[in-house]
């Protein structure tokens, strides 16, 4: 990192150049953990910077930092903060947190009355959305609109989700609701002082939605799901 400066601001028409790369990262981040984030195509992410739905961290040389963007469900009603991903230099330095920050501001911004919600599969991202006002809930509190479970067909986990009739997945649901809502300072207490608890909730999720997909007949996807459940064991054990 070198100690550059880092700009974290909305994306706009200039940035599209950085689109390949980002949606390179996005599908390879996936694949490393074998699980997570659904593939974007550099088209989807070229069009979401030209409409002002994106924000993009740079530093003051212009080397690409992170990203994320909005989408909007149910005409409206709820929006999504996705696609989060930090370049590999400049991981674990708070730039994830900043981004989610600015996106959440964003999205308050343009959509002020709409449910703002997210799915994650890692204790980090959870409190950050815990600082940020977001609570955990459960699918059914989610968009139920078709073209939002679409997009989840590129995830490694497609076949878990509608095996549980999408009321269940590796991932967590985290929901902001604008009209009904704790502060910050209350989520973020509730997220430390359970935080145990939610650790070993994701790994018996883990353990138990992979487990039956281990049995079947080995493919690529099969492949990194036992990728998953064997990184997962290790570090229970």
């Amino acid at each position: 990192m070198n100690n550059q400066h880092i700009v974290i601001r909305v994306a706009t028409q200039d940035d599209v150049r950085y689109a390949d790369i980002i949606s390179q990262e996005i599908e390879s981040s996936a694949k490393a953990r074998g699980t997570g984030i659904a593939r974007r195509s550099p088209e989807y992410i070229r069009q979401k910077m030209a409409e002002g739905k994106a924000v993009i961290a740079l530093t003051d040389s212009g080397e690409w930092v992170g990203f994320c963007y909005i989408e909007t469900w149910s005409h409206g009603e709820y929006v999504a903060n996705s696609g989060l991903i930090v370049a590999p230099p400049f991981r674990k330095s708070g730039v994830a947190k900043a981004i989610k920050k600015r996106i959440f501001d964003l999205s308050r911004e343009k959509y002020p009355d709409a449910k703002i919600f997210g799915l994650t599969t890692t204790l980090a991202v959870m409190k950050i959305n815990s600082e940020l006002g977001y609570e955990p809930v459960t699918y059914s509190e989610l968009t139920q609109d078709e073209a939002f479970w679409e997009g989840c067909k590129s995830c490694v986990n497609y076949d878990i989700l509608m095996s549980k009739q999408r009321k269940n997945c590796l991932c967590t649901a985290m929901l902001y609701d604008p009209k009904d809502h704790y502060e910050p300072e209350e989520t973020i207490k509730y997220f430390e002082e359970n935080k145990k608890g939610f650790e070993r909730l994701l790994r018996l999720k883990q353990w138990k939605l992979l487990k039956p997909f281990l049995k079947k007949k080995d493919d690529k996807k099969t492949e990194s799901k036992k990728n998953t459940l064997q990184a997962f064991l290790s570090g229970l054990f």
